[in-house]
């Protein structure tokens, strides 16, 4: 009973956090996403190939959160955008206060979208409100199809999915008809995207979609 009680104490601090950062996400008029996915989905990947799409037609700030490094805020650097790499030290995802934090060192003026990279973890982000418009998970084929059913709070909350690495298909075991299956069943409502960062199928149209919501 305790440790429900510490639980609920966490997560309601985490929401008031939230709340102020929404305040003020609304001031300066900023759309902000958080990405999701397990490790080694392609998620950085697919946060490059957004920012080289959408660079000229929206001005975009980052936030990276990671265990430990900071090799993928170099990798967002080379698009002069700007980021901010929060290091976790273990920690298996961001909070609202470690994302207050980091607002603080981003100009917010005339930035019109945030885009913040969570810890690759399915489990534990998806209790955490940043604040933001909109959670984006990315599920890789390499993952299998089972996915959503093993973590559907993360897919139930999420408004949008990407289902990456499809170029790679015909080489693994992962039914793809099943894997939307299973997201849909979960969450009705998701925005599916099928991508691949390698021949970029796909992601014209998730910038377009990213777009419309800014």
């Amino acid at each position: 009973m305790s440790i429900v009680t510490i639980e609920r104490k966490v997560l309601e601090k985490n929401d008031e956090l939230a709340l102020q950062n929404r305040e003020v996400f609304q001031r300066h008029g900023l759309f902000v996403v958080n990405i999701v996915s397990s490790p080694g989905s392609g998620k950085t990947s697919i946060l490059e190939q957004t920012l080289e799409h959408l660079k000229n037609k929206l001005h975009i700030a980052v936030i990276e959160g990671d265990v430990q490094t900071d090799f993928d805020a170099q990798r967002v650097a080379k698009f002069n955008v700007p980021v901010v790499q929060i290091v976790t030290n273990g920690g298996c995802h961001l909070d609202a206060k470690l994302v207050q934090d980091a607002l603080a060192s981003i100009n917010l003026d005339g930035i019109k979208l945030l885009i913040i990279e969570n810890v690759g973890n399915l489990v534990c982000p998806a209790n955490y409100d940043l604040g933001e418009n909109v959670k984006v998970v990315v599920a890789s084929t390499t993952e299998g199809d089972d996915k959503p059913l093993k973590y559907p709070t993360m897919f139930r909350n999420a408004s949008a999915l990407l289902i990456n690495k499809i170029d790679l298909l015909p080489y693994i075991n992962c039914n793809l008809t099943e894997l939307k299956t299973n997201a849909l069943k979960i969450n009705p409502k998701l925005k599916v995207f099928e991508t691949s960062c390698t021949t970029k199928q796909g992601i014209a149209e998730w910038c377009t979609w990213l777009e419309k919501q800014v």
